[in-house]
């Protein structure tokens, strides 16, 4: 049963382009449906998390990460009575603007933006997915993108810089970059998925770097947050061994964020006495963490991005992806002949040009670099995925 602090899809805000009801579905689950339809959202299946797609078949995409992200905040918000299908739908939809090759690729179309149009804001991932669903998905004869609702839009901005809220200020009738400028919140289905996220690449990250032989069980040890999980299941299970040992471990970890995530915020609801979803708009964030459960996962981030992400076989591989985004970026620019034939706003521009390099996936991004420079990259030794 829904909480009355819930999004009401009865009581949204509507889309860009009106649109006539589509029964039995309510606008959260027609939302949801046009997400997992999208092209966008086929290609995550080739777009990397932090281990590049041809590194191994059971490392992470931005596709199964990002239901993972939906699986922990659809059972979140079950227990908080949110809105489920306006939380899967945003879940689905927050990395669909992300480049190939994670965030390196991200780093380096903000550089080449950056430099081609220093008054264009650069290039933000949550920006780009809100682009992908308002104009660059071709789906529909009436209009460009999705047409999503404006709760789902919301959710699927997660940052906005200052400059890019004014830009949707200004041009953007629906006040979809408002809160960014009022500094108020989103919805708590919005609010969930940002944690979601979080919680769930805390986790897999962790799993895929001790797959890679990048990370060591041993080195877990020094985490809190980790190391009472770790003890218990070895306590429990004197003879476990292999991967099961970090599969039980990181289960009571999840077990463990979930948990507190549901207390911390069922009693911020009730000391705000909050009745509304735009009543908890207009309040600090109330889908949280304790904050002992803050320290030790801001441990966990700290951790990672100490002893995986800034690993030297991922930065040397992430510097070699990131010379190939440049490259074809230069080579798009100075020759707008190369895209595509199908028609584009702004053809050749920087903004087209980045608009097609974040669509395309990692493999399809080394074929068009190999097809327009006769090179292939020079990848470092790559880890392996048993």
């Amino acid at each position: 049963m829904r909480a009355p602090y819930a999004s009401d899809p009865e009581a949204s805000r509507g889309r860009r382009h009106p649109e006539a009801p589509s029964p039995p579905r309510d606008d959260f689950q027609r939302d949801r449906d046009r997400i997992v339809h999208s092209t966008a959202f086929r290609r995550l299946v080739y777009k990397t998390q932090v281990f590049l797609n041809h590194e191994g078949d059971l490392f992470r995409t931005r596709l199964t990460h990002s239901l993972e992200v939906a699986q922990l905040g659809r059972s979140i918000g079950r227990a908080l009575g949110l809105n489920e299908d306006l939380i899967e739908a945003i879940a689905l939809a927050h990395d669909l603007g992300h480049t190939p090759f994670g965030h390196a690729g991200q780093d380096a179309l903000h550089e080449c933006m950056s430099a081609a149009d220093p008054e264009g804001g650069g290039f933000e991932h949550n920006f780009q997915s809100l682009r992908v669903v308002d104009r660059l998905e071709e789906r529909y004869a009436a209009f460009d993108g999705l047409n999503l609702s404006f709760e789902a839009r919301e959710g699927i901005l997660k940052h906005c810089s200052r400059r890019n809220a004014e830009w949707l200020a200004a041009n953007d009738p629906t006040g979809i970059g408002q809160r960014f400028i009022e500094r108020s919140q989103p919805s708590l289905e919005a609010q969930l998925c940002n944690l979601a996220d979080e919680i769930a690449y805390n986790a897999h990250d962790i799993d895929d770097g001790v797959r890679s032989g990048l990370l060591a069980l041993e080195q877990l040890e020094d985490l809190p947050l980790i190391r009472r999980h770790l003890d218990a299941v070895r306590q429990a299970y004197p003879a476990l061994t292999g991967r099961r040992v970090l599969f039980e471990t990181l289960r009571r970890v999840l077990s463990e964020q979930v948990y507190d995530v549901i207390g911390t915020t069922r009693a911020a609801i009730e000391e705000k006495d909050v009745r509304s979803a735009d009543q908890a708009r207009a309040l600090p964030v109330l889908v949280r963490f304790g904050a002992e459960m803050r320290r030790q996962t801001d441990e966990v981030q700290r951790f990672l991005r100490a002893n995986l992400y800034r690993h030297p076989q991922v930065v040397a591989t992430t510097t070699v992806a990131r010379d190939v985004l440049r490259e074809l970026f230069q080579v798009y620019v100075a020759e707008p002949a190369q895209l595509p034939s199908r028609p584009m706003a702004g053809r050749g521009t920087p903004r087209a040009v980045a608009d097609y390099i974040a669509g395309m996936t990692d493999r399809f991004a080394l074929q068009e670099h190999a097809r327009l420079t006769g090179r292939r990259p020079d990848w470092p030794v790559r880890p392996r995925a048993d």
